[in-house]
């Protein structure tokens, strides 16, 4: 009598007769679970251990490798939700523009500060402990009613967005490209608070100067082709200038300061075990100076006071 013959089945379908073995564990497996492999075939469960077990790829800051800029996907639009939100709501901008100081008046005006405001005034602003406009204000764009140049303002800082993100947030990873953004964003803020406390701003604008000198940075780190980066970097300077005539160049230059120096930690930070470390402590304690600025400047303005 010859011998019965053994039936084998897929260990994920029992009910599929298959001859063909996973070459990493040795159980069968039937067409529908079957993964090319260098040599022969793998089951799931063990191509996706094999994915596990492999080296993710980085930037050369340590981030996480992103082919596709999400990061700055998402900026943009909220950049526009925020715009729409003030062509529904024009009082959004006064709500949340960048703003050292001001005053609010009884007849729901806006004045400039003096720290001697008469009854019926209220401060406002970081002065009035609003301490989210250091960030809301880079959110937010001239509103229509600013005519032409309102709606162009939106346009321009998300072209330029567009632009350098795609640029940029591949170097750096999508973590480490956050963080210079809302940093630069920070830095902005902080010096328009230093030297024009008085002035309501808005605009990405502080943000994308500092990924303009993070662009640089990371250009010279990696010895590219330096022709067309100074180009860029040139460009920015001469606006960066020529706008001081209408726009706040002192978020400009505090994004463009801010941005550089952590583009320099991220990109100079020892490539070991301490690079994270030496990146972290880098943005932290930057972020300490800014806020303890911050604090200084708005005690002053209101007499020795910190507004709660």
């Amino acid at each position: 009598m010859e011998p019965e013959s053994v039936v084998t089945t897929c260990y994920r379908h029992p009910r599929v007769e298959c001859h063909v073995r996973c070459v990493r564990c040795d159980r069968y497996i039937c067409p529908d679970c079957m993964r090319e492999a260098a040599v022969g075939h793998q089951c799931p469960e063990c191509v996706r251990e094999g994915a596990r077990s492999m080296r993710q790829a980085r930037t050369l800051v340590g981030g996480r490798v992103s082919a596709v800029p999400v990061a700055t996907y998402v900026l943009i639009v909220l950049n526009v939700l925020a715009y729409l939100a003030e062509v529904v709501r024009p009082e959004v901008v006064d709500r949340f523009a960048m703003l050292g100081a001001g005053l609010a008046g009884p007849d729901g005006g806006h004045y400039l500060w003096t720290d001697a405001y008469p009854p019926g005034f209220a401060p406002e602003g970081l002065a009035g402990g609003e301490w989210y406009r250091l960030l809301t204000g880079a959110f937010l764009h001239l509103p229509p009613t600013e005519g032409t140049f309102g709606v162009l303002h939106l346009v321009m800082n998300m072209v330029a967005l567009w632009n350098l993100g795609r640029m940029v947030e591949p170097m750096l990873g999508r973590l480490h490209y956050l963080t210079l953004y809302l940093l630069s964003a920070l830095g902005g803020s902080v010096l328009v608070l230093l030297i024009a406390p008085s002035d309501p701003t808005v605009g990405a604008s502080g943000a994308l100067f500092g990924l303009g000198a993070s662009y640089y940075v990371m250009a010279r780190r990696v010895g590219a082709d330096m022709g067309g980066v100074n180009r860029l970097m040139g460009g920015l300077l001469l606006w960066l200038v020529v706008s001081a005539l209408f726009t706040s160049w002192q978020g400009h230059l505090g994004g463009l300061l801010t941005g550089g120096l952590v583009a320099l930690a991220f990109a100079y930070a020892p490539r070991d075990g301490r690079r994270a470390a030496v990146q972290i402590g880098a943005c932290v304690g930057l972020a300490v100076l800014l806020a303890v600025l911050t604090v200084v400047k708005v005690s002053e303005l209101t007499g020795g006071g910190i507004p709660q």
